[in-house]
């Protein structure tokens, strides 16, 4: 199929006669109100694009066209399609809606005021909250609920008020969707109205729900509570609540331990782990994963019995759960777990092996597993020995060192590389000597990583060796030996015959000191009929700083090997003579893509000045790799000039080069730093990001969240002051005290939680002068529910 066929079958393509009416509708837009009655006319056009069209221009052309509008909602109502548009069109306005909208909130006809409370409730207006309060006691439930779905939309504290008075209605219809919609809100005054339902078995199922999605800790005791008494469905219900509200504490105060404190001090502990562990068995996924977490909370037998058989369940998330939990419980879980170690299949061990803790008794079990028929559960029992730190297993690992799968191998040599022991240069000088090749090549890259002198010989006599595997393992070891041979022997295979060992000489000779005749044999090494010798000479010569070669190294810009290329680049990024800055600036506009970033990395680590006008423009290249590599090169640069391009790149259409701008401006010092990632709180793609880069400590950080309070709405206040509280400093503590004197309603009401939580004599004191002296009744209001009054 063509490129042009396949574009046209796309889902989202227009076609050739949706283009046309597109077109059409944006020159109506364009001739203003007088195109009215025709672009209504439109809202019911049968292709979703042009409806669209029709629906923008409406919404842009504001106040002259809500009316119309209105009337489609009012008397017009023969299609679904013109309705849903209609709606659209005035939810997206930017006119007077609701000036339009709330006398029409009497029309008889409920379908009409349902339509009207939907339009308020999206476009989220805190002027339309007192109607909506009215329409929830509205003889129709439709209506009532749809105000009520509105008012969770819009929020506050008059808008809770009213829901709290739906809960209390008595109206079955309007109870459900109010406790869905308080249990949205995430105002702590709602917890206690929501556990006044708790009791009754008709709303107990729907009424946890909701106070797990409170996220407030005044809910925890009740909900642990049905841990206890409830039957599976509440205890299920339960644990999904109150995993919720711990992770609702984390995001907010960067640590909480409510729920496990709850839990661990709420009577027997085994039996909580057993009722627990009854409920697993008729949970979901998500049921399972809550539960797991609070087995791992609650500890015991009976919670590790538990957890080892959710590991063998067909779902990933709930053996990763499971497994989580289990690292959790530490000794509690450690007899069972080795004993799973001992008698569990391959598919078992591999997900324990990583739960093994620091402790010796486990070395037995895990040397099992070094013998399991599974490759990847030796190569995982070996990096287990590297982890715990168990020197004593050094001779079990050599064995593996002849394991026919290579990723054993690898791993064990990286244990014994990372335990040592004294038994480790005996049992490699012993193993360099083996007529078994692949044991002589692990040995000599353990004696190349130790660089035990009393190794040399076995490197030289490998030298020798015609495998050029062995020579390879020789060669990277001679650099790490002090003794004037090994130098020889690399200068010697330099000129090997074998282009394998004098590639692999040169790039040795790149970890050695600098003297004349290795930069003469380097040199040489530049103009070798191989590519890769031509790589690594080059290369060698830059980690020397071998400036007086730039001259050399900048001929071979133009190698027709592409790896040759880079390495000129990476060369001459070491260097700081004019010519090669002026070759790097000259790569930077490479065709080579390769060379191009390589370039720009290189420009980057020299920091010159004058390099970078080239990085800010590469910063905007087509191409989302080399605007990753040009962004990476302007955050090593302090000047004004880049905190503009970073904080442009955080909108980067790549979410690679989104995540890198973050990352860069979360830790860059300053007020201008902090600014630059508050304005970016508006992205939601990006909140979660901003908020812990706003968490770093940085200097200026605090300042700059501090003057960002003073002026924070409903959105920006929460992230910010979860900001100040993940910190968990004195500086940032103090701060938050600071916010509830100096910063906005909103900042002052988002942090009243927060202040509680430090539990501090002076946040209890700021709370309470703030509760009743603040200008604002809903600070005040917010600081006596966090003072739990």
């Amino acid at each position: 199929m063509s490129t042009a066929s396949m574009a046209s079958s796309h889902p989202l393509s227009l076609s050739s006669d949706d283009r046309a009416q597109v077109e059409q509708v944006e020159q109506l837009a364009r001739r203003g109100p007088g195109s009215l009655e025709q672009l209504v006319a439109g809202l019911d056009t049968p292709s979703w694009a042009v409806r669209r069209a029709v629906v923008g221009a409406l919404a842009r052309m504001g106040t002259p066209a809500v009316a119309p509008l209105r009337d489609v909602l009012s008397h017009r109502r023969d299609s679904e399609t013109r309705l849903a548009a209609a709606v659209e069109a005035l939810v997206a306005s930017s006119g007077d809606v609701e000036g339009a909208l709330e006398p029409n909130a009497e029309d008889p006809n409920p379908a009409i005021v349902c339509d009207i409370a939907q339009v308020l409730g999206r476009r989220r207006s805190r002027r339309s909250v007192p109607l909506l309060a009215r329409l929830t006691v509205h003889a129709d439930d439709n209506v009532a609920v749809a105000a009520i779905e509105a008012l969770g939309r819009i929020g506050g504290g008059a808008a809770v008020d009213a829901l709290l008075g739906a809960l209390g209605s008595g109206n079955f219809f309007r109870i459900f969707p109010a406790i869905d919609v308080l249990g949205r809100c995430g105002d702590p005054i709602v917890v206690p109205a929501l556990l006044g339902l708790l009791p009754d078995p008709f709303y107990a199922l729907e009424v946890t729900r909701a106070l797990g999605r409170t996220g407030q800790e005044a809910a925890v005791p009740a909900l642990v509570g049905l841990l206890r008494r409830g039957n599976d469905a509440l205890v299920r219900a339960a644990a999904v609540a109150l995993v919720d509200i711990h992770e609702a504490q984390v995001q907010r105060f960067g640590g909480a331990r409510a729920v496990q404190a709850a839990l661990r001090g709420d009577g027997d502990m085994a039996l909580l782990g057993r009722r627990l562990a009854q409920a697993l068995s008729s949970a979901d996924t998500a049921e399972k994963v809550a539960l797991s977490r609070l087995l791992g909370w609650v500890g015991g037998q009976d919670a590790a019995a538990g957890l080892l058989k959710l590991l063998d369940g067909p779902d990933p998330a709930v053996a990763r759960a499971a497994a989580g939990a289990l690292s959790d419980l530490g000794a509690d879980a450690d007899a069972q777990l080795l004993q799973a170690l001992r008698d569990g299949d391959s598919a078992r061990r591999r997900v324990l092996l990583p739960l093994v803790g620091r402790r010796s008794a486990s070395v037995p079990e895990i040397l099992l597993c070094l013998e399991d028929r599974d490759p990847s559960v030796r190569a995982l029992a070996a990096d287990t020995l590297s982890r715990i730190g168990a020197p004593g297993a050094v001779p079990a690992l050599f064995e593996r060192l002849v394991d026919e799968d290579p990723r054993v191998v690898q791993a064990a040599v990286g244990a014994i590389q990372s335990l040592g022991s004294a038994d480790t240069e005996a049992l490699a000088l012993k193993a360099a000597r083996s007529s078994d090749a692949r044991l002589r090549r692990a040995a000599l890259r353990i004696i190349a990583y130790f660089g035990y002198p009393r190794g040399l010989d076995v490197l030289l006599q490998a030298m020798r060796d015609p495998d050029e595997r062995l020579r390879d393992a020789a060669i990277y070891g001679l650099p790490y030996i002090e003794d004037p041979r090994a130098v020889d022997a690399l200068l010697t295979a330099a000129t090997h015959e074998s282009e394998r060992t004098r590639a692999a000489a040169m790039r040795a000779l790149g970890q050695t000191e600098k003297e004349a005749r290795i930069t003469s044999v380097l040199l040489g090494g530049l103009n070798d009929r191989d590519p890769w010798v031509r790589y690594y000479a080059c290369q060698s010569l830059g980690k020397l700083n071998e400036e007086a070669a730039a001259d050399a190294i900048v001929a071979l810009a133009d190698d027709d090997a592409g790896q040759v290329r880079v390495a000129v680049v990476d060369a001459l990024a070491h260097m700081h003579t004019e010519g090669a800055m002026a070759a790097l600036r000259r790569a930077a506009s490479s065709a080579d893509a390769d060379v191009r970033r390589a370039a720009l990395l290189g420009l980057g680590v020299a920091r010159r000045p004058d390099a970078l006008p080239v990085l800010l423009e590469a910063v905007s290249s087509e191409d989302a790799a080399t605007r990753l590599v040009a962004l990476s090169a302007v955050a090593e640069y302090e000047s004004q000039e880049t905190l503009p391009a970073l904080l442009r790149a955080a909108s980067d259409r790549d979410d690679s080069v989104r995540s890198a701008a973050v990352g860069f401006l979360a830790t860059r010092a300053g007020v201008p730093a902090t600014q630059a990632l508050v304005s970016l709180l508006g992205d939601v793609m990006l909140r979660e990001r901003v908020v812990s880069a706003l968490a770093l400590p940085m200097e200026g950080r605090l300042p700059g969240l501090l003057t960002a309070l003073e002026v924070a709405d409903e959105v920006t206040a929460p992230l910010l002051v979860a900001a100040l509280a993940r910190m968990r400093r004195a500086d940032a503590r103090a701060a938050l005290v600071q916010c509830l004197t100096t910063a906005s309603p909103a900042g002052r009401r988002a942090a009243a939680p927060a202040v509680a939580a430090l539990g501090t004599v002076e946040a209890r004191e700021a709370l309470e002068h703030t509760s009743s002296h603040d200008e604002d009744p809903e600070v005040r209001r917010a600081c006596l529910q966090a003072l739990g009054r």
